[in-house]
């Protein structure tokens, strides 16, 4: 089977190594480069590649990021000069992580332990991902990704299998169930207020009884969303 394979790395020299030592793997196809965040992530969703080997530290996204904006969950082989990241891939179930400057040796080992999983059709990172709460969120306009930092987010809701993000007076779709993007927040910061509807606490003004005893939040922008029984109680447990 044909591996098609990514680097994403903002140092051309580091990409050079990389695809020197891919050469002696003859099962692998580069399909692209990338030299910053935004571009590994979205040669991640246009070419789907089975094996990306990430730069941690990068311009504009980091590997993180990238890995929680695109979804990405196997097939991932970090690259970095910095060893403080090291035990923490390995303990979080990277594929396998290569400090700068690896030789042959190494990076055919890690190819090896790629291999391995993805036969086993394992996941590499989700315990990375679901330890870190989204800050960003990547939202596809046309042919033009765009990402949107949630800090600036006024509330997210739920519309058939999307969301919209609510943000300087505009809605941004994305395609993910509510359900979904609600675990990877951070709940100190955004609480589902109703099932359709998740509040970026940051917004909220105030929180009003309605005309039939029930709740609603007014948000900054002067919008008013509706409160159900158990989203008062997350509120409560926040405010």
């Amino acid at each position: 089977m044909t591996l098609r394979a990514l680097i994403a790395d903002d140092e051309p020299l580091a990409r050079a190594l990389v695809r020197e030592f891919l050469a002696n793997h003859a099962d692998v196809l580069l399909v692209a480069e990338a030299e910053n965040g935004l571009e590994a992530a979205r040669c991640i969703q246009d070419l789907a590649p089975d094996l990306v080997f990430l730069d941690v530290q990068m311009p504009k996204l980091t590997g993180l990021e990238v890995l929680q904006l695109t979804g990405l969950r196997r097939g991932v082989i970090f690259t970095t000069a910095y060893d403080q990241h090291a035990l923490a891939a390995f303990d979080l179930h990277a594929v396998d992580y290569l400090l700068k400057p690896f030789n042959q040796e190494r990076f055919d080992a890690a190819m090896q332990r790629a291999r391995q999983l993805l036969r086993e059709g394992a996941p590499a990172v989700d315990r990375m991902l679901s330890a870190q709460a989204l800050t960003r969120v990547l939202i596809r306009e046309g042919s033009e990704l765009r990402v949107l930092p949630l800090d600036e987010v006024e509330y997210i809701e739920a519309q058939g299998d999307y969301v919209a993000f609510r943000h300087a007076g505009r809605d941004h779709l994305k395609a993910q169930r509510i359900s979904e993007l609600e675990s990877q927040l951070d709940p100190r910061q955004f609480v589902r207020v109703h099932r359709s509807f998740i509040v970026n606490l940051r917004q909220l003004q105030a929180v009003e009884r309605t005309e039939s005893n029930g709740h609603a939040v007014r948000l900054r922008s002067g919008k008013r969303l509706p409160v159900s029984r158990r989203g008062h109680e997350l509120l409560l447990g926040v405010l």
